[in-house]
């Protein structure tokens, strides 16, 4: 039972002394991957810093109210629908239909495969939006 007790203290302390002397040699003698790391963690602080102010969607006065001006989102969103449901979507399907034969014909089957996803996805957008989610109060929106 003592020698059980003795040797996880002995584990504890090597790995504490493991620890600092890693730390030590860090701050002595930093290799280029202490620098890489140092200023990684740098940069995630300040984009976090930079960007909390960008969270809410309508500004820190909406924020603090509780209220969010969705108007603009819904307008963006109506409008990537609208590009989306007309003639740029009959061009996302066409293109990738075209490119899942030349990828069938190459061998290329798992590109294939997912050129027709993206084909038969275009093709079923609009009645798939209008099944799952409100899209009429998005064209009522729409000032266009």
């Amino acid at each position: 039972m003592k020698t059980k007790i003795s040797s996880l203290f002995v584990k504890a302390r090597e790995s504490a002394l493991d620890v600092t002397r890693r730390m030590a040699v860090a701050k002595v003698a930093p290799t280029e991957k202490h620098a890489q790391l140092v200023l990684f963690s740098v940069g995630v602080i300040c984009l976090g810093i930079g960007l909390s102010g960008d969270v809410f969607a309508g500004g820190q006065q909406a924020a603090l109210i509780g209220e969010i001006e969705d108007v603009r989102i819904a307008n963006a969103v109506a409008t990537l629908f609208k590009f989306l449901e007309g003639s740029f979507g009959a061009l996302v399907m066409a293109a990738s239909g075209i490119g899942a034969i030349l990828s069938a014909a190459f061998g290329q089957y798992k590109m294939a495969l997912s050129c027709m996803v993206v084909a038969v996805g275009a093709f079923i957008l609009r009645s798939m939006m209008n099944t799952f989610f409100n899209t009429q109060s998005l064209t009522n929106m729409d000032p266009n």
